[in-house]
């Protein structure tokens, strides 16, 4: 009585054979997808030519920020890297831009910075070619 409704059953062949291709058929989408994905975090990755990170700060005093930062970079490249000293609430109180010039691929270098007020915590902004 159900056939009427439903129409008639494959069978377990023809189940088999349908669940077989849905198998493939997420298989393939599954590869593709992450195929995707590294390339899209590797073309990221590579195309920085010049990046940094914050080692350390330390306020000196209540017109000055001591940052430590390390960049690394190529050789052949100039870069800048961008950081800024907070106040307590939060508003900025100092940025500077400091310039790396060509030759090291990995700088690890110290620069002072002013403030206009006393600093609680400094920040790397980022890091671009120059």
């Amino acid at each position: 009585m159900t056939e009427g409704r439903y129409g008639r059953t494959r069978g377990a062949v023809g189940e088999a054979r349908t669940d077989r291709r849905l198998k493939i058929t997420g298989a393939v989408l599954g590869v593709l997808m992450l195929g995707v994905i590294a390339w899209i975090g590797f073309s990221y990755v590579s195309g920085k030519d010049v990046s940094g990170e914050m080692i350390k700060f330390k306020v000196v005093s209540d017109r000055t920020v001591e940052v430590h930062l390390e960049v690394r970079k190529d050789s052949g490249v100039e870069g800048v890297c961008t950081v800024r000293a907070l106040a307590e609430d939060g508003a900025e109180v100092g940025r500077k831009d400091v310039t790396y010039g060509k030759g090291e691929e990995r700088v690890d270098a110290v620069t002072d910075m002013r403030t206009t007020s006393r600093a609680t915590s400094a920040e790397l902004v980022g890091c671009e070619t120059g």
